[in-house]
């Protein structure tokens, strides 16, 4: 009897170990993660970069400045982020006229990111911040998307390479042809990648 008894504790003991490993399996959906970036060598420009994104990771945007610029609240502070790899028409210099699809550009950034909470990614190649004080950063949607790899793709935004190679720089300079090739946004007939010109009169300036 105290072989069978002691044959049945010894099973029951097998399921509960196995039940513990099986779940050791399972990663908790609420521990913290690091903000990285998972981009494959064979990832296609057009497919979404995969981003590990968790709640403490989010920041507010509090206002979208132009096509590349934006301000989100850090920490209880407001702080200036000036997207790195892309460069957009200007809107809001200044010193300069509105460039031509520059409201364009705006427009779509405030589409997208109004209201909306970001991830941020640093890229220790381009520095912390510009010599304006603004935080150098790429920016992903709560989706995973990156929003600077998309204001390319779309031809929103030029790739901008400021002063040597950045992370995402094959990339972005791949989205840029095709968008080049397909005549997206700013390379259409309208401005044919020249930016610099001056934009067609509107109703008023983003």
């Amino acid at each position: 009897m105290y072989k069978y008894l002691l044959a049945g504790l010894l099973g029951i003991a097998f399921l509960f170990l196995g039940f513990v490993l099986g779940s050791n399996h399972t990663p908790p959906t609420d521990s913290p993660v690091l903000l990285e970036s998972i981009l494959e060598s064979n990832t296609e420009v057009g497919e979404k970069v995969a981003l590990v994104i968790s709640s403490n990771q989010l920041y507010e945007v509090v206002k979208v400045i132009d096509g590349d610029t934006l301000d989100v609240l850090m920490n209880g502070k407001i702080e200036r982020l000036r997207l790195v790899g892309i460069n957009t028409p200007e809107t809001v210099d200044p010193r300069k006229p509105v460039e031509c699809f520059g409201r364009e550009a705006s427009d779509k950034a405030k589409a997208i990111l109004t209201g909306q909470k970001v991830a941020l990614e640093s890229d220790p190649s381009q520095g912390e911040q510009d010599k304006y004080g603004r935080l150098l950063r790429y920016i992903f949607l709560e989706d995973g998307t990156n929003f600077n790899l998309l204001m390319i793709q779309e031809g929103y935004a030029h790739e901008y390479t400021y002063d040597g190679p950045y992370k995402y720089q094959s990339i972005f300079k791949q989205a840029q042809k095709e968008a080049q090739d397909s005549k997206a946004g700013l390379w259409g007939e309208e401005c044919q990648g020249q930016t610099s010109t001056v934009a067609a009169p509107s109703g008023g300036a983003a």
